[in-house]
């Protein structure tokens, strides 16, 4: 069965050829959403009339035309591999969070958070402040766009090194997704909760304020007391130990995501 709807021309339509023209739709404009306003957009839609013209042209039996847009398409793919190296992998780590693979391989393991809890330790016991935010499921693009970006793979010390008062990146904070830091010296929003504890400082209204607008965790060690918190959906857990801040993390990276 091949389901046909009508005929264009001589070329017959079936209803998997509408579903298929809307897959591929919804692939191009996923990637222009992503990619645009950026240079990587711009090759992106000109990839588009590539392939527009290649379509009318097999329409039209053009042999000459179709040959030489399938040439130009090689060139244009490899170029835009090559050229947008840093976007693409950017990309793959975005679609690494959505909801359905992070539901199937649950992106967010177990060494970023030992890396984490660790890191924190180490810190509440120096007594140097620090702010480190998980990513979860809403986009945080804009805040680490604005921080240093670092794209390192997470780890203990490398938290300790970036929040060492002597670091030029040990203000703001440091942008965690799946096993890589982001970017640190990030900016977030201040909350304006007027239920937050006094004793709590600029450190802590960020991460508040960013859980506020966002399904992130942020992790707050104090530079004054070295107590650790989390903060959550607007809230905090606070004067963590390494137990509870490693059982409160898999239970928010795990469990919520294999809801």
């Amino acid at each position: 069965m091949n389901f046909e709807i009508f005929h264009i021309g001589f070329l017959p339509i079936s209803l998997f050829d509408i579903l298929d023209i809307m897959v591929v739709s919804l692939i191009f404009y996923t990637l222009y959403k992503y990619f645009q306003n950026t240079r990587a957009g711009q090759m992106l839609v000109g990839l588009v009339i590539l392939l527009v013209v290649t379509l009318v042209a097999r329409l039209l039996n053009m042999n000459a035309l179709s040959w030489l847009m399938r040439q130009v398409q090689t060139v244009w793919v490899v170029a835009f591999v090559i050229l947008f190296q840093p976007e693409l992998r950017r990309l793959l780590i975005y679609l690494g969070q959505t909801p359905v693979i992070r539901g199937i391989f649950r992106v967010t393991g177990s060494r970023t958070i030992d890396a984490v809890v660790d890191g924190s330790e180490e810190l509440s016991r120096r007594k140097w402040g620090g702010l480190m935010v998980l990513q979860r499921d809403s986009g945080l693009r804009s805040y680490k766009e604005k921080g240093m970006p670092l794209r390192a793979e997470v780890s203990k010390e490398l938290l300790v090194s970036i929040f060492n008062p002597g670091s030029p990146l040990h203000d703001g904070a440091a942008v965690i997704q799946n096993e890589i830091i982001e970017a640190a010296q990030c900016i977030l929003p201040l909350s304006e909760s007027e239920t937050l504890d006094p004793d709590m400082g600029t450190r802590h209204r960020a991460a508040l304020g960013l859980t506020e607008e966002s399904d992130a965790l942020v992790v707050v060690v104090s530079e004054e007391s070295g107590q650790v918190s989390l903060a959550i959906d607007g809230t905090f857990h606070r004067n963590l130990d390494a137990a509870d801040l490693r059982g409160l993390l898999n239970k928010y990276i795990f469990v919520s995501a294999g809801e």
